[in-house]
């Protein structure tokens, strides 16, 4: 896909600010402060819809233009939201029909944000009609830089049973299959005769016994569930743009049932994210030495796949949570410099904390600010001056570089929809992903995440040395041909169990697996089981000459039989009823390797496939890390000169020992030999 970044010549740092909840007297001195503190934007009015218009068609934007004019006299530049995550209540009162509904048919009511839905005609027109408003009014403003669309598309909820989306979901089948016929076949609707013969029959996924409707109607209800998204960003960001053509557009976060390359791509300048690395400590990753708040590394990695340079439209600032919900404690003091740098060593050029002050009433007074509701000094403002300061020195240096990595882990939306439902390999994915996340940081090796879609090409590929598709049930003799090709050229792919036992349509094709990579990967899957909850699972047994620790082969066995003279033996069950088969297989093919491991990923097997694909971590030969610091490279191909982010995720001390000497940017000078990071602290030296 074209590159679709944040083009800017230094950082910005800003603040998210709802001049909504204060009195006016207050503006001034908040914007005085921002601006010693090195803040130069702000976001407003995403959930301002009631002020904007209070009545049906009755505007009133005065006090965003005191608040705009002013923000704009003191040299600060302003994101504007579109307010259409929080429809007021006398357009829910007037139209019930836009609320959202759940699966089982009861209606959301008024009373929170996102109850709406995407499909209902007549929201669409009247958030047409708002955004229109909102941007023949401030086209001109000059402290508007650019436009958030509503806020965190798909964010509360993800599905959409509505009238108004049933409706749409027969008109957006009727695209894609034309009749029914076709719908039947790709439906697979013979099975427990399930035949439709008339379009009014058709609908979203409902109730049904045991709660497990047909699968394939559910990827595609996914699937539409997204489009209908896409489709509302893009209704909104074709009216800014026809507009108000000097301002960019983005919208914030990532969430689920969103395809969020496709909805960049047809409708935004680039994506942003909300980024609180502390919510993973209410998710913590299972096993031994969680990676916690440095986990949040993934998410921006993903968020870097669609935008190399992004926007963190909410850095985590303070404690979060609602009043009944998402209780996290307060960051520590240097974590929320610390996350900051996390956000901008994976590409973030410009970050926003959510908020500026904490809100003194309403659903979220316990997600904190930077300020307190008393609105004295804090120790999270005295942490902002500096990263204030520190981004003033920096910030010329560090944006518009990009993220270095040599390993790739793949993903693709059709699978992680379809493993919602999918019991066989859903669970699968998330283990074996936590897995190789982990060992890969904790040895000092950056990753991306890359998505396959139907645009990826040979290209996209080739400047990885390593790419892990731990369990790709879906696919297609396109995604198996690309990677051939790839491997064929020289790299290394290492897949994992269920790949390849069905097709876009959700079905398993009559071909022996692993389907279409049976050819690339050399083996042919001879029998498999899952390890059931009663069940021990096998331990694997090393070939000789690998140095390895035992471990056990998890979740599910594919029991493999080689195919190809060119594929050996890495590993074997042992302690199962097929002790003895292949469980892990290497082959040769063109320049480069395959691996076929037949279970799920875990940190032993990752940690051994590490070492024999030859992975290294940039660092060696030039420093040592500590485990508790996260490796982080960007830089500026062109000119051959990288930033290396040394991020210190533990409370202790850590020591660096540089092999030779190198300017950290922080602070101006060169530091060798033994290397301090303070607790929560960033190194960040120029190479």
């Amino acid at each position: 896909m074209a590159n679709k970044s944040l083009n800017l010549d230094r950082l910005q740092l800003g603040a998210c600010y709802y001049p909504e909840h204060w009195k006016e007297s207050l503006w001034a001195d908040d914007f005085r402060r921002m601006r010693e503190l090195g803040l130069s934007i702000i976001r407003v009015g995403e959930f301002a819809w009631s002020i904007f218009e209070p009545v049906a068609g009755t505007y009133s934007f005065s006090l965003f233009d005191q608040a705009l004019d002013l923000a704009h006299e003191h040299g600060l530049r302003v994101i504007l939201g579109t307010p259409t995550a929080t429809p007021p209540a006398w357009l829910t009162h007037a139209h019930p029909e836009v609320l959202n509904v759940s699966r089982a048919g009861v209606r959301y009511q008024h009373g929170q944000r996102r109850h709406y839905n995407y499909n209902a005609p007549i929201y669409r027109d009247l958030a047409a009609r708002i955004v229109t408003a909102m941007a023949e009014h401030y086209k001109d403003h000059p402290a508007i830089v650019g436009w958030q669309i509503d806020n965190e598309i798909n964010c509360e909820v993800n599905v959409f049973y509505s009238d108004a989306d049933h409706a749409a979901f027969r008109t957006w089948l009727r695209c894609r299959y034309g009749d029914l016929e076709h719908l039947n076949l790709a439906w697979g609707t013979v099975f427990w005769s399930q035949t439709y013969t008339d379009w009014g029959q058709v609908h979203l996924t409902r109730p049904t016994v045991s709660d497990s409707p047909n699968p394939h109607q559910a990827l595609d209800e996914k699937r539409f569930f997204s489009d209908s998204a896409i489709s509302f960003v893009t209704l909104q960001a074709e009216i800014i743009r026809r507009i108000a053509p000097r301002h960019w557009i983005t919208t914030n976060g990532l969430f689920g049932h969103l395809d969020s390359h496709r909805m960049t791509e047809e409708g935004l300048d680039f994506l942003s994210y909300d980024s609180y690395p502390n919510l993973a400590t209410i998710w913590p990753d299972e096993g031994p030495e969680p990676l916690l708040d440095r986990k949040w590394s993934w998410n921006l990695s993903v968020v870097r796949d669609v935008s190399p340079q992004f926007c963190v439209m909410e850095q985590q600032s303070g404690p979060n949570g609602w009043v009944n919900r998402l209780a996290t404690p307060a960051p520590r003091p240097g974590q929320m410099r610390l996350w900051t740098y996390q956000s901008v060593a994976h590409g973030a050029d410009a970050v926003l904390y959510f908020r500026w002050r904490t809100a003194t009433m309403g659903t979220e007074i316990y997600w904190h600010g930077l300020n307190d509701q008393d609105n004295q000094p804090n120790r999270r403002v005295t942490e902002l001056g500096r990263i204030g300061a520190e981004f003033a020195a920096i910030g010329n240096v560090v944006a518009g570089s990009e993220f270095q990595a040599e390993v790739a882990i793949l993903k693709d939306y059709d699978n992680l929809w379809d493993g919602e439902l999918d019991i066989w390999h859903g669970p699968l994915e998330q283990r074996s992903t936590t897995a190789w996340n982990k060992a890969l940081q904790y040895r000092h090796v950056p990753i991306n995440v890359l998505f396959l879609r139907e645009t990826t090409t040979g290209d996209d590929l080739r400047h990885y040395k390593v790419l892990i598709y731990p369990h790709p049930a879906i696919a297609d003799q396109h995604v198996a041909a690309l990677l051939s090709d790839y491997v064929h050229q020289g790299g290394t792919l290492i897949l994992g169990c269920r790949s390849g036992y069905k097709d876009r349509r959700g079905h398993c094709p009559m071909q022996p697996l692993p389907g279409p990579f049976a050819d690339l990967s050399g083996v042919r899957v001879e029998d498999f089981t899952l390890i059931g909850p009663h069940q021990e699972a096998p331990q694997l047994i090393w070939a000789e000459g690998i140095d390895a620790v035992s471990t056990t082969a998890d979740g599910f066995n594919d029991i493999l039989v080689p195919s190809s003279p060119d594929t050996s033996v890495l590993a074997r069950y042992h302690g199962a009823y097929y002790a003895g088969a292949p469980a892990i297989t290497r082959r040769s093919f063109g320049t480069g390797w395959v691996y076929y491991h037949g279970a799920a990923f875990n940190e032993v097997v990752v940690n051994t496939l590490i070492d024999l694909c030859g992975i290294r971590s940039p660092a060696d030969g030039l420093m040592t890390l500590a485990e508790e610091i996260e490796l982080c490279i960007r830089a500026r191909p062109e000119t051959g000169t990288s930033l290396w982010f040394l991020l210190n995720y533990s409370g202790r001390t850590q020591l660096v020992v540089l092999l030779s000497p190198h300017v950290d940017i922080l602070i101006g000078a060169a530091v060798g030999g033994v290397v301090t990071v303070e607790p929560y602290g960033v190194v960040i030296l120029e190479m």
